[in-house]
């Protein structure tokens, strides 16, 4: 515990940490949690509520759970990224179904979680952290079994992705950033942009999250990479 705890002080250093959640059980003890505390800027129960604390404060990271008093945390994510693209939005869901992730997901989540992993051992939290922090996107491996147990139909690609493009989705799936995908498949940094942008414009989306969502909810990729 104290290790995750260090972990967790060290990487929300110089950091401002918004917290959001329905349960004020859960919301007071993340808040006064050491390693948290040290960073916050606010809590809330409600969608305005953290709308109005990400306004006045501009957090670096958003930690929500679903369910809110008043509101909704896959739309208070959604929203939150509009206003600040660069916020890294972590949610924990309730409800483990493939629309509600892929909603999660597409929402421009950076990491998304299930309630039942809290307590789990598998460290979920910290590596939500450590991952989007070095620009990485959260999708563990039981999130994505979920997201593609019901994958959307795939439109018909006027240029379908290359089997290296897809090498480098999956890549940016696990977290990789461009120059750990370029050791992995043993290419350039230079070349993994090419092929992310490539992918980008294949797919007709905004960045690397939202291509490596689309590959997940469309079963352009496995769940078990």
């Amino acid at each position: 515990m104290k290790k995750a705890a260090d972990a967790c002080q060290k990487l929300l250093a110089k950091k401002r940490v918004l917290v959001s959640s329905k349960n004020r059980l859960t919301l007071s003890a993340l808040c006064l949690c050491t390693p948290i505390l040290q960073s916050l800027v606010g809590g809330a129960t409600t969608e305005d509520e953290a709308l109005q604390i990400q306004k006045e404060s501009n957090p670096d990271i958003l930690i929500t759970s679903e369910d809110l008093e008043k509101g909704y945390g896959i739309r208070l994510v959604e929203i939150a990224k509009q206003k600040s693209p660069d916020l890294k939005a972590l949610i924990f869901l309730k409800r483990e179904t493939p629309e509600v992730v892929q909603e999660a997901m597409e929402a421009g989540a950076d990491g998304v979680m299930f309630n039942s992993s809290i307590g789990s051992g598998n460290g979920d939290f910290i590596q939500a952290l450590s991952t989007t922090n070095s620009g990485g996107i959260y999708y563990p491996k039981a999130v994505r079994q979920v997201a593609t147990a019901k994958v959307k139909s795939v439109p018909i690609l006027i240029d379908p992705l290359s089997e290296r493009e897809l090498e480098v989705i999956r890549g940016i799936i696990q977290g990789m950033k461009n120059n750990e995908i370029a050791e992995t498949l043993f290419i350039s940094t230079e070349t993994v942009k090419s092929h992310v942008s490539n992918a980008i414009q294949k797919l007709g989306v905004k960045d690397r999250t939202q291509a490596a969502v689309y590959a997940l909810t469309h079963g352009l990729v496995e769940a078990d990479i």
